[in-house]
């Protein structure tokens, strides 16, 4: 077993757990569009065709060869063929999404059109009326590279370059392990236990990071004993989930287990301690499964902040990595307020956005509490031996959302 290793500046740390993620990536397998959802690209996305394929009309009307009056001859719906314009002087119908004959000059629209009988007049107007092959892509163009989170709109997209389905990294499955016998399940708090608040959250948490939903989405409170810790820690890698999390016991008071666990069990750890406030007892590993490799392994502290911060400095970054995905980026954000540092460590402070879409820091964030967190947008950074001052523009990490949901 490699020794626990020193504790790692927050940024290094961050790196460190995105690159553990890569050497697990999950193998790429090919899937069906409606099971996509979620999942990774594990392969640059290509039309198999020009987009459009063919001319296509974009309004309902007429297409015309020459100058009018026009002699219809026939018409063009979406999913025909369109027969040639051959001759100057004749129009045939077409439907919006339509194949554009070969030889018509321009389309005119139907609201701008005259009718009598089977002869057609009007003015096309300047602009062309349909959209050339190729005009959004060509065959073989990369649309989207490997590593793209596929949403709806990527699947949808996908289905438009005529892909039936897609190489993907699936949405990776993980076990959730509360420890700690003050914790209840239901009820208010009372007589020296406290409600588990993680226990709810952090799958939701994992869902928007792109992990696949369990069942149960929670295991625990588990007792604080070493046995009852390597023998829950031992269950949930013979279910062969990708990650295991776990709340509580990453200090070693006199309930902390989960570092004995981890010893028995094989550990590798890969940051063990962050320098960064709140939150800095947070450890990520990995186990040897039944499979022969190894189950990454995250320890997030028991207090709720805590547990919030090493979700978004070590968790977030190792599922990018497993799942082929880039390391998430930090944004920014300009302070509408002071923050103060944290001497030699990262500071990272809950941050709500206000009417002008700065940085204001929250109330209630002491490390147990989240009341701040329900209404932040995300921890601006401060920088070791720094102070954040009013008007600094700052990294924001934003609190993990479904794609497409802005910060």
């Amino acid at each position: 077993m490699a020794p626990p290793l020193d504790a790692l500046p927050w940024a290094q740390a961050r790196e460190v757990a995105y690159q553990t993620g890569r050497a697990a990536a999950l193998s790429p397998v090919p899937a069906s569009l409606h099971e996509c959802d979620g999942a990774t690209l594990a392969a640059d996305l290509s039309p198999l065709t020009d987009l459009p394929a063919f001319p296509t009309s974009t309004v309902d009307g007429w297409a015309v060869r020459g100058a009018a009056p026009w002699r219809v001859v026939g018409q063009v719906l979406a999913g025909a063929v369109a027969t040639p314009l051959n001759d100057k002087g004749t129009c045939v119908g077409i439907a919006t999404g339509a194949m554009v004959p070969a030889g018509a000059d321009a389309i005119v629209r139907i609201e701008e059109s005259t009718v009598d009988g089977d002869t057609v007049t009007g003015t096309p107007r300047a602009e062309r009326e349909w959209r050339e092959p190729g005009d959004e892509a060509h065959r073989g163009d990369v649309l989207l590279p490997a590593g793209t989170p596929v949403t709806p709109a990527v699947m949808g997209l996908a289905a438009s370059c005529g892909v039936d389905e897609l190489w993907i990294r699936p949405r990776p499955t993980a076990a959730m392990l509360v420890f700690g016998d003050e914790l209840l399940t239901s009820g208010p708090p009372d007589a020296g236990r406290v409600r588990d608040s993680l226990g709810p959250q952090v799958p939701a948490w994992l869902r928007r990071l792109g992990v696949a939903p369990s069942d149960p989405p929670v295991i625990g409170p588990i007792e604080d004993t070493l046995d009852a810790h390597i023998a829950a820690i031992r269950d949930a890698l013979a279910t062969g989930v990708d990650l295991i999390v776990t709340t509580g016991g990453t200090m070693h008071g006199p309930v902390d287990h989960l570092h004995p666990a981890l010893a028995a069990l094989g550990v590798r750890y890969a940051v063990d301690t962050v320098e960064v406030r709140p939150g800095f007892p947070m450890l990520l590993a990995t186990l040897p499964n039944a499979k022969g490799g190894r189950t990454l392994f995250a320890g997030l502290p028991g207090n709720p902040q805590s547990a919030i911060v090493a979700l978004v400095s070590l968790v977030a970054p190792a599922l990018a990595g497993l799942t082929g995905r880039a390391l998430p980026p930090l944004h920014t954000i300009r302070l509408a307020a002071p923050i103060g540092g944290r001497g030699g460590f990262t500071h990272l402070a809950l941050v709500r956005r206000d009417e002008a879409g700065d940085g204001r820091p929250l109330a209630h964030i002491a490390s147990s509490m989240l009341r701040g967190l329900a209404q932040a947008a995300g921890f601006a950074v401060v920088a070791p031996e720094t102070n954040a001052n009013v008007g600094d523009v700052v990294p924001l990490v934003p609190l993990p959302l479904f794609a497409g949901e802005a910060p």
